[in-house]
């Protein structure tokens, strides 16, 4: 495959070796408080708070995005607000994601309510990344990092006085016709507040640059698609959240109480679409000051209901039986449109339900204790308790006549303890060190097929309901940092850090190896089907880092590189089949190529590497304003050690430019992106290859003192591209086989990105 470009030129170098994120600093160990969207880095902390976020909100309606700007973190194509954030190229369930200090879990067999979905940009207060090397008071069953994410802060009025505030905005964006808006007011004495926010956003599908496809069907009558139209990008979404908190001295009580409710999100690498999503949430928050140091305890419940189906741009009605894992459906194998039919039986399908429900109970405790003026201690405790049930009702056709059970009374408790100290022993010198045990707890109830009487069910059903199912991991983390300034121009910081995940629930306990049912368990977006494995070890990752952080003594100018260096013991990566399963798991299948395949999940060894440059530079100051560069490169490569392929979705070596100035309330950034083409790809999964590309956007926004409104246009010259770690466009058409004879959703077509886009926003506090 042609190459955009092969090696970046050398001037990108010398720019990076100049520009960086612009950014205000408050300096602790491995972390950089960021007050502008783009975000530096060390190699163990970024912090990317809110006022300066303002200009990327208008931009998107998903709180991941917003994280794109910092060093070594992609996203993962997904729905229109449930980005999968990557960190050096480990994503999803191996990076810790707190929202609110809550541990939020994907209720999905695709994974399409990911924990930052929960968050609408409008309301984010703070995010806060540690790529690799976390300290173990925020890390714990994670390999990549992990990701705070917080609501904004409630607010107090002065002494003896009220306050009411508040703040409303809208939004929109040509690409998709999407447009939204929020609302916060809060309601405050010196000692009490009260505050809402709420928020709503949706879109339709957007478009590409140019035609992408070659078919408009979607396997509905009367509905197409054109050409250029990525299917299955439309949502909806709703968010409400009622806060409430007291403060007394040094003391302070939160609680908070929140809804989301989606109608409709659907997705463009997936097979189903999620058609309605509500979770309803508490949590409870102290926070206290005493001689000795500082408390905080945390208690947080959240229940999830979750429904999947077919969305508009997927075929719904299918018909027949199921032969060699082909359905025939209703008028046909090869028809590019299923008709009605009736009653549901073997011989009518009605799309495919699929229901998930979860409860996710927490509880946590931590303190800082002041040791000495150079010394500080952190120790702490937490608990989680999972419940998820995955069930799959009758509706005709191959899914007849029993609800199919994926993952039936699923537990997964989580019990932790930590203790870090940080020590400042010289001026020059600062140090973190940590120790972290974990107990994971797994296990999960008998489950059933949609008919136990033919094959593989006949053998699968009775071996799963037989085995010991339970699971305990023993994981212990460990964590060291150090820092030396070397004079007053250069920093140095290394660590070191070895990190454990346990495997998910749907990662040891998906059984089922029925094509049908394993396209229905995959959470990579690689149009593939999946089954786990009960006897699934423990990721256990090993990482060095080092960060170089060169600047002048006023921080006007700075250059930081952290190259970094993973090995990673027990990968689950992905495998063939095996013949002995059944099913799909067929000997074709072992050396299929140019086609979707089924696979299993399996423990191997992997490592990775790379470097994540970032910079920044004052240009010039005029009367017209003050000019300034930034930048920002990464690049990670990741294999399998066991078997010499590649790993999964890595994303290619990528930079961004950005070209800014300020004058007045006017800010204004002309940004330049540009990936490298995607040919390291994971030949197990059959990954399809992506070239490179090159993309300029472009931002303006004008401030008053109650009012901003901004301008952007996305994509300026309207480039045609793919997004490199989108997944395989299986946005229309006949979803529910793998490969399908004659009728879309074709292997071999990657999800493409938006063509141009331009949109507004307006904002007004009171």
């Amino acid at each position: 495959m042609k190459k955009n470009f092969r090696r970046l030129p050398l001037a990108v170098a010398i720019s990076l070796a100049l520009p960086a994120l612009a950014l205000a600093q408050e300096t602790t160990l491995g972390r950089v408080i960021v007050t502008a969207p783009e975000a530096a880095a060390t190699n163990s902390g970024t912090v990317v708070n809110a006022p300066a976020l303002q200009s990327l909100k208008p931009a998107t309606s998903d709180a991941a995005s917003l994280l794109r700007d910092v060093p070594g973190v992609s996203l993962y194509g997904s729905g229109g607000v449930s980005s999968l954030p990557s960190i050096r190229g480990l994503a999803d369930d191996r990076i810790r994601i707190k929202v609110d200090g809550m541990d939020l879990i994907a209720a999905c067999p695709n994974h399409m309510n990911p924990a930052l979905s929960y968050l609408d940009p409008s309301n984010v207060g703070l995010l806060e990344v540690y790529p690799g090397i976390s300290p173990v008071s925020v890390g714990g069953d994670s390999i990549a990092g992990t990701i705070l994410a917080e609501s904004k802060a409630p607010v107090f009025a002065e002494d003896g006085k009220t306050l009411m505030t508040g703040e409303v905005g809208a939004f929109y964006r040509s690409n998709g016709n999407a447009r939204g808006g929020n609302l916060g007011a809060t309601f405050a004495s010196d000692s009490l507040s009260v505050s809402y926010a709420g928020s709503t956003a949706e879109s339709d599908n957007y478009e590409a640059a140019r035609a992408f496809k070659t078919r408009t069907a979607t396997g509905r009558v009367g509905h197409t698609l054109a050409l250029d139209e990525v299917g299955s990008t439309a949502y909806k979404s709703r968010n409400h959240e009622l806060g409430f908190a007291f403060k007394g001295g040094d003391h302070l009580f939160e609680a908070k109480v929140g809804l989301q409710d989606i109608p409709y999100e659907l997705w463009p690498n997936q097979r189903m679409d999620m058609l309605e999503n509500d979770q309803k949430r508490v949590n409870l928050r102290y926070q206290g000051k005493y001689d000795w140091g500082k408390l905080e305890a945390r208690a947080y419940h959240e229940k999830v209901e979750h429904f999947m189906d077919f969305g508009a741009d997927k075929r719904y009605w299918y018909g027949g039986s199921v032969a060699n894992d082909v359905i025939i459906g209703s008028g046909g194998p090869t028809v590019l449109n299923g008709t009605p039919c009736s009653p549901l039986s073997p011989s009518c399908a009605a799309g495919m339900p699929m229901n998930t429900e979860s409860k996710n109970t927490g509880f946590a405790l931590k303190g800082d204790v002041d040791l000495s003026a150079t010394d500080l201690l952190r120790v702490g405790a937490e608990i989680q308790r999972y419940r998820l049930d995955d069930w799959w009702p009758a509706s005709g056709g191959g899914m007849w006549p029993n609800t199919f059970w994926n993952i039936n009374d699923g537990e997964r408790d989580r019990n932790a303890v930590f203790a870090e100290w940080e020590a400042q022993p010289s001026a020059q010198w600062t140090t973190l060190a940590g120790v972290r045990y974990e107990r994971v707890k797994t296990d999960t109830g008998p489950v059933q097929a949609y008919n136990n009487a033919v094959a593989p069910a006949t053998m699968l059903v009775p071996a799963f309901n037989s085995a010991d199912r339970e699971r305990t991991d023993n994981n212990w983390d460990v964590t060291l940092l150090a820092k030396y300034t070397v004079d007053p121009t250069l920093d140095v910081e290394v660590g070191f850090a070895r990190k454990v995940r346990s495997p998910s629930l749907y990662e040891r306990y998906s059984w089922y190896s029925r094509g049908m049912e394993m396209l229905m368990v995959n959470w990579f977006g690689d149009g593939n089907g999946y089954i786990g494995d009960i006897n699934l070890e423990p990721e256990k990752a090993r990482t060095v880092s080092a960060t170089f952080d060169w600047h002048s003594i006023d921080r006007k100018w700075e250059l930081k590189a952290t190259p970094f260096y993973s090995r990673v013991t027990d990968y689950i990566d992905a495998v063939r089949c095996p013949t002995s399963l059944g099913g799909s798991c067929s000997a074709a299948n072992l050396s299929a190529t140019n086609s979707f395949v089924f696979l299993q999940l399996a423990n191997q060894s992997a490592r990775l590497y790379g470097i994540d440059l970032s910079g920044r530079m004052p240009l010039a100051s005029t009367p017209y304003g003050e000019f300034g560069l930034r930048g920002v490169l990464n690049y990670t490569d990741g294999k399998n050690r066991e078997t010499g392929d590649n790993l999964y979705n890595i994303m290619p070596l990528n930079v961004k430019l950005t070209l800014t100035h300020q004058h007045g309330g006017w800010d204004n950034a002309l940004e330049w992106f540009a990936a490298q083409s995607k040919d390291d790809i994971s030949a197990v999964r059959n990954e399809q290859e992506t070239s490179g590309y090159n993309l300029v956007n472009l931002r303006t926004s004008y401030s008053w003192k109650q009012v901003r409104v901004d301008f952007g246009v996305e994509n300026v010259f309207d480039k045609f591209y793919y997004l490199p770690l989108g997944g395989a466009y299986v946005g229309q058409g006949t979803t529910m086989t793998s490969n399908p004879v004659g009728a879309v959703p074709l292997w071999g077509t990657p999800v493409p990105g938006a063509g141009r886009s331009i949109y507004a926003g307006i904002n007004y506090k009171f």
